[in-house]
């Protein structure tokens, strides 16, 4: 597999559809009454359809709370089923206002692509998973193992790097969707499956049986995942961004989705925190300055809960998944996860 296929083969599917998406991601969100939000094929826990057919996860919801914000209702989202190959077409030419799925943030994708990433709402690292029978306990002990392997993926290149620099060798099962890869992983099409370590965890939660299969110990890359817009519409981007960073001053605040209104209610009493005053709109113009009114976050918080809350919901221990919090707590209980003052 060449290094350069990621940057240099989506590139090309950049140029043909530069310019086909509106100078005014908002104008257009607002006159077409709904945003259209790019997710996964679906992966439990982070973007699925539930039994009514209706997308639910951690990452739907970050769909959710910027139509709330924006629109003033969560409902107001079309969801936009992408792959790893056409996740970024769909963005480049506009079928999609952001694309909110399981997507690293990396430096081609960034400067090369013409994308925005807004933020980290997951940081994740990519991993390895068996049949227990298979007897492995290491990533060391898979030379000449056949590997499922997402196409036009950062996962697909750290794969190469990692047996490369191991002196490894292995053989790729290529699949386009995370279905196919559990499909093709399970009938035994491959001994491996290798993707983000959440990604794995979701997967190994929707078998018939879990514990027939290992996560192995090893993580062989940073895979901070996040929302992405264009290039070129800094008003879009700061409202995806900031919408994302509500969600997470909201945790750190103690502000939920039950308890916001009355949040903001205290929040100009003496001695009270003013950073919640001016997240809830009770202190300021912020609303104004990137074209919303000052509400927009509390209607974001009200509707989806604060980043903790949609954590415990759909990823964390007590579900199906069980992701402890880990890099993904909050910087004042040891985590990465930090947002800029509100201010």
């Amino acid at each position: 597999m060449k290094r350069n296929f990621l940057p240099v083969a989506l590139g090309a599917a950049m140029a043909l559809t530069a310019g086909a998406a509106s100078a005014s991601t908002l104008e257009d969100v607002k006159a077409r009454g709904k945003l259209n939000c790019g997710v996964s094929t679906g992966l439990t826990g982070f973007s699925f359809t539930d039994d009514n057919g209706e997308w639910q996860g951690f990452d739907a919801s970050v769909c959710r709370a910027v139509a709330a914000a924006v629109l003033g209702d969560p409902n107001a989202v079309e969801f936009v089923s992408t792959t790893g190959k056409t996740r970024f077409t769909a963005l480049a030419s506009g079928e999609i206002d952001m694309l909110a799925r399981n997507t690293t943030w990396t430096f081609s994708r960034d400067a090369d692509l013409n994308f925005t990433f807004v933020g980290v709402n997951y940081y994740d690292g990519q991993g390895f998973m068996v049949p227990k029978a298979l007897g492995v306990e290491s990533a060391l002990q898979l030379d000449g193992a056949t590997v499922c392997i997402q196409t036009g993926t950062t996962t697909e290149l750290n794969l190469a790097d990692y047996f490369r620099k191991n002196n490894m060798s292995y053989e790729p099962v290529p699949i386009e969707t995370n279905a196919e890869a559990r499909q093709n992983y399970l009938a035994g099409a491959c001994d491996v499956y290798t993707t983000d370590a959440s990604g794995l965890a979701a997967s190994r939660a929707s078998f018939e049986n879990p514990a027939d299969h290992i996560v192995l110990p090893e993580i062989i890359s940073k895979e901070p995942l996040g929302p992405l817009v264009r290039q070129g519409d800094e008003e879009w981007s700061d409202i995806v961004r900031w919408v994302l960073n509500s969600l997470i001053i909201a945790e750190e605040k103690g502000i939920t989705a039950a308890n916001a209104d009355d949040q903001k209610a205290k929040s100009t009493e003496p001695g009270a925190d003013t950073e919640i005053a001016r997240l809830l709109g009770a202190e300021g113009e912020y609303g104004a300055m990137v074209g919303l009114d000052n509400d927009f976050a509390l209607r974001a918080i009200k509707s989806v809960g604060n980043y903790g809350e949609l954590f415990e919901e759909y990823l964390g221990e007590s579900t199906p998944i069980g992701l402890s919090r880990g890099l993904n707590a909050q910087w004042t209980d040891g985590g990465l996860l930090y947002a800029p003052p509100f201010r």
